[in-house]
């Protein structure tokens, strides 16, 4: 149970590591005029950010390393409030929480991606960061998120983790902000096993960013830094192993974009006019990765009854990408100093929209397999059509199954 980069794995991937290994170079530093090293790492970051018309990318650990480097990047510290949906994972909030800024959380609408109206209404004098999560491989509204950012002086960090080659507009997600932030991990478009990576326009704070991510080093350790100009690092950094897997990767995104957009359209015209529900609003429909087809029922209940007569269950069960479920990081806000800021991260049923919209969605599976977005019922990137059509049926006889079941 994958994304769909894991499942298209082939000799690429395979030759890519052999070439590695042949070098003898594991590290992502090495002479670039050196035959030998072949730079796999270099190589993924600027056809990363040649994909997604950025200036600059850096290749990382996870997208959770990056999150945390692009707000680190950014200085943001104790006291400043980050603005995020209420529907994320966990790795979202986590990383505002270890630059000891608040989480903010924020309702999602029909997109079950940010909403925008709520979002104005959070603002407030210690806001610095909108952070808006491309969930679920659908492109939020960057053009009115954008409007509030500019209206009230806010960064813009886009979480693009779940929406590796997505775009809004013609514009490929990940650039509309200061930074944009990726994962490649198992259950992504593309897949390293584990690793992200982050773009930005900005040369300064790229500097600052390829600092944080190696023990305050300059981009591509190009030159020796004095002492009192090296900032203070960690190491968040990508294996020649990992980037060459990535490059691999990268190579195929096109395609399967293309293949999910097919199997997302033959399964929906495969359902028939159902009673009782509708599908999760779309942003842009020629930009969205089409992992997932998302139904939201009008009643709770017949939500319920679907999910289970599928093997599933409605978003409201979707593990940490549910608020309600980040016990440990909502308790976080009693060891911070200042109790009023940290006290803003929403405590369960204090996000109502947010809350219904979950209990009455459930997930088909696309490309995405993922049980902690209750997306084990579906198809995946490789299902035939005969298999999309019998998943079409299974879903139309659940939801009509269910409708019987409320009406007696």
């Amino acid at each position: 149970m994958t994304g769909p980069g894991s499942y298209w794995f082939g000799d690429e991937e395979r030759d890519e590591v052999l070439e590695v290994l042949s070098s003898g170079h594991l590290s992502r530093y090495g002479n670039l005029e050196d035959p030998q090293f072949k730079h796999k790492v270099y190589d993924f970051e600027r056809a990363f950010a040649d994909h997604c018309g950025a200036a600059r990318a850096l290749a990382t650990s996870s997208g959770t390393a990056s999150l945390l480097i692009a707000l680190l990047a950014l200085g943001i510290h104790e006291g400043d409030e980050v603005l995020v949906p209420g529907f994320a994972y966990i790795a979202t909030f986590a990383a505002v929480v270890f630059t000891r800024a608040v989480p903010v959380l924020v309702e999602v609408d029909e997109s079950l991606t940010i909403d925008t109206e709520d979002l104005e209404r959070k603002i407030t004098d210690r806001s610095r960061v909108i952070l808006p999560v491309h969930m679920m491989g659908n492109p939020c509204d960057m053009d009115a998120i954008r409007a509030i950012a500019e209206r009230h002086g806010l960064h813009i960090v886009e979480d693009a983790c779940q929406a590796v080659g997505a775009s809004f507009r013609g514009t490929k997600v990940g650039t509309f902000g200061i930074f944009g932030v990726f994962s490649l991990n198992r259950y992504k478009m593309i897949t390293v096993g584990e690793g992200g990576v982050l773009v930005t326009d900005d040369s300064a704070l790229h500097e600052r960013a390829f600092a944080l991510h190696d023990q305050g080093h300059l981009p591509v350790r190009s030159s020796k830094i004095p002492p009192e100009q090296a900032l203070i690092g960690l190491n968040f950094k990508m294996s020649e192993i990992t980037g060459a897997i990535a490059l691999a990767q990268l190579r195929k995104l096109d395609p399967m974009l293309a293949r999910l957009r097919r199997n997302k359209r033959l399964l929906r015209e495969m359902i028939p006019e159902l009673p009782g529900l509708r599908y999760r609003r779309i942003n842009d429909a020629e930009g969205e990765c089409a992992t997932l087809l998302t139904v939201i029922f009008e009643d709770q209940q017949h939500a319920r009854v679907v999910a289970q007569r599928l093997g599933s269950c409605t978003l409201t069960a979707s593990g940490w990408h549910n608020y309600q479920h980040m016990t440990h990081i909502a308790g976080h806000r009693a060891h911070v100093d200042d109790w009023s800021a940290s006290a803003r991260f929403a405590a369960p049923g204090e996000l109502p929209q947010t809350d219904d919209l979950l209990a009455r969605s459930i997930n088909i599976s696309v490309g995405v397999v993922d049980p902690g977005l209750a997306s084990e019922f579906g198809i995946d990137i490789n299902s035939t059509e005969i298999e999309i059509a019998g998943v079409a049926r299974r879903f139309s006889d659940a939801v009509r199954a269910g409708v019987s079941r409320l009406a007696g």
